[in-house]
């Protein structure tokens, strides 16, 4: 099933609004870097903000119907981009199509050799799937005192 990637700066506000609940919801909430709530005029102004950088895109993933997820790329370089990706916290089985999209972008559509993820060394799932996908970790490192896996994949 192909899926499609739906740019934040094109989403209207019930969309982005959706977007919002999925970040602040307790379950994605807390493997963020940042793990506070965020506002709707917080939110609205990162949004716009993008509209302006060559060097980070975010994107609301549909599959049919359904929204199953966002994927970013933030520090997007001529050969590498670190990544983000997160479910839709009341949809299972999704992570798989969201990695398909994630890297099928990154490196045809970006055109970047290298895709580079961060993540908490306790958040087996995560780990999981990126393993699956061929990423390896290159590197160890801390974040407010928490341990983070650096995890790479070439093209």
């Amino acid at each position: 099933m192909r899926v499609q990637l739906l740019d934040f700066t094109t989403l209207d506000k019930e969309m982005l609004t959706t977007v919002l609940a999925w970040r602040n919801h307790s379950d994605i909430r807390h493997w963020m870097l940042s793990d506070d709530e965020i506002s709707m005029q917080n939110h609205l102004q990162f949004v716009e903000s993008l509209k302006n950088r060559a060097d980070k895109r975010y994107f609301l993933v549909q599959r049919e119907d359904a929204y199953i997820g966002v994927i970013d790329f933030t520090d997007i370089t001529q050969n590498s981009a670190e990544i983000g990706i997160y479910s839709n916290p009341y949809m299972r089985g999704v992570g798989e199509a969201l990695m398909h999209a994630l890297i099928e972008y990154g490196f045809s559509t970006l055109g970047v050799k290298m895709l580079v993820a961060t993540v908490f060394t306790d958040n087996e799932r995560a780990k999981h799937l990126y393993e699956k996908f061929d990423f390896t970790e290159t590197n160890r490192t801390f974040y407010k005192g928490r341990e983070m896996i650096i995890m790479e994949r070439s093209k």
